[in-house]
């Protein structure tokens, strides 16, 4: 195993807590951009997390994978639907993305029964 995604999202917890008391108001403006990002009709939840999860391995943010992979999995998205996302970040992340999808699966498995 190459990192305890559940403990990870726990411990950025605590600092994303930190953060709404200290700046409430760029974390409400951050809240707001989300509830807008999730919203539409055109896209289903599961298809916008699986694009957040293939931009989080692209842009080389461990905790982005973990939040985006176990949300990605609440919303029903399958090991082959994520397999599929990787394959689009390796595409557009290159070398470095494939050691991140590696991570993202690996984050995937575990949160998916979460």
């Amino acid at each position: 195993m190459m990192q305890d995604w559940p403990e990870l999202i726990e411990a950025m917890n605590e600092g994303v807590k930190n953060l709404r008391q200290g700046a409430p108001d760029v974390m409400q403006g951050f809240s707001a951009l989300a509830q807008g990002a999730l919203g539409g009709t055109a896209l289903d939840k599961k298809t916008k997390e699986l694009i957040a999860l293939a931009i989080s391995v692209a842009v080389r943010c461990q905790p982005c994978i973990a939040f985006h992979a176990k949300a990605a999995a609440k919303y029903g998205a399958t090991r082959e639907e994520a397999l599929e996302a990787m394959g689009m970040a390796i595409y557009m992340g290159a070398g470095p993305s494939v050691m991140y999808a590696a991570q993202a699966l690996e984050a995937f498995g575990q949160l998916q029964g979460a």
